[in-house]
């Protein structure tokens, strides 16, 4: 499988906080990798520096051929090749769930109006809203809101997902629906980076844990490893405090 992400030496500093210490990591075609840790651990931080939401102080990172620490790089093509979604929706309130999909595709895939929105009805049909299209985003639960917010990234057709703590903002009961949309995805292949703590969606979809803290990553392996067997002393503290 070909690395579709892969980040050498990465830091990123907040003045004098360094925020990422010197993070190397890839991610294969396919692969869902889950990052886990403590809050302020780097996480976040790590992961939008994937998509350029953060500029990184030092080292590199590229997106299959394109990198995207280059002064040069077109960052217009990076967000198109990795989808974001964060944990506050960000959907347009004053547009309807329809339009809020088919916007980007039009003004940046130039699809026509009719290709958009047969694309955001496939969409919307896959993460189970197709009578909601004409909704607005008021009208909706949180666990909706984020359902949409998955259709209008996918609908980019992007090369990778990266999800920043997809379900935090979200009522319990609403949880499962959102993860059960992110569980299809793996299982249809899609490339994802996912920053969480819902450690059952990690065991049964992740390929890849990775455990940050202090900015460093401490511990990677696969669900197995990492959650049965950590080798770090850091890790088990962690997993022995969420597990």
């Amino acid at each position: 499988m070909n690395e579709i992400i892969r980040m050498e030496h990465v830091s990123k500093m907040f003045g004098t906080l360094e925020a990422v210490k010197d993070a190397s990591l890839t991610v294969r075609q396919g692969e869902v990798v889950l990052i886990i840790g403590p809050s302020g651990s780097g996480k976040s931080t790590l992961l939008r520096s994937v998509n350029k939401l953060e500029k990184v102080t030092s080292g590199k990172i590229w997106i299959d051929e394109d990198e995207v620490t280059s002064p040069s790089v077109d960052i217009r093509k990076i967000r198109e090749e990795a989808g974001m979604v964060f944990q506050n929706f960000n959907l347009f309130p004053h547009l309807s769930v329809l339009d809020n999909i088919t916007l980007a595709p039009g003004l940046v895939r130039s699809k026509s109006k009719e290709e958009a929105a047969e694309l955001a009805r496939r969409l919307l049909k896959k993460v189970g809203l197709s009578d909601k299209e004409q909704a607005f985003p008021d009208q909706l639960s949180g666990g909706q809101q984020q359902r949409v917010a998955i259709a209008r990234a996918l609908a980019m057709q992007p090369k990778v997902m990266l999800f920043d703590e997809p379900t935090s903002a979200l009522d319990p009961e609403m949880i499962k629906e959102v993860l059960d949309v992110m569980l299809d995805l793996a299982k249809e292949g899609m490339t994802m980076m996912v920053v969480s703590h819902e450690m059952g969606f990690a065991r049964a979809a992740s390929d890849k844990v990775i455990f940050m803290d202090a900015g460093e990553i401490i511990e990677t392996g696969t669900p197995e490893e990492v959650f049965d067997h950590p080798r770090e002393e850091r890790t088990k503290q962690f997993l022995k405090h969420i597990l």
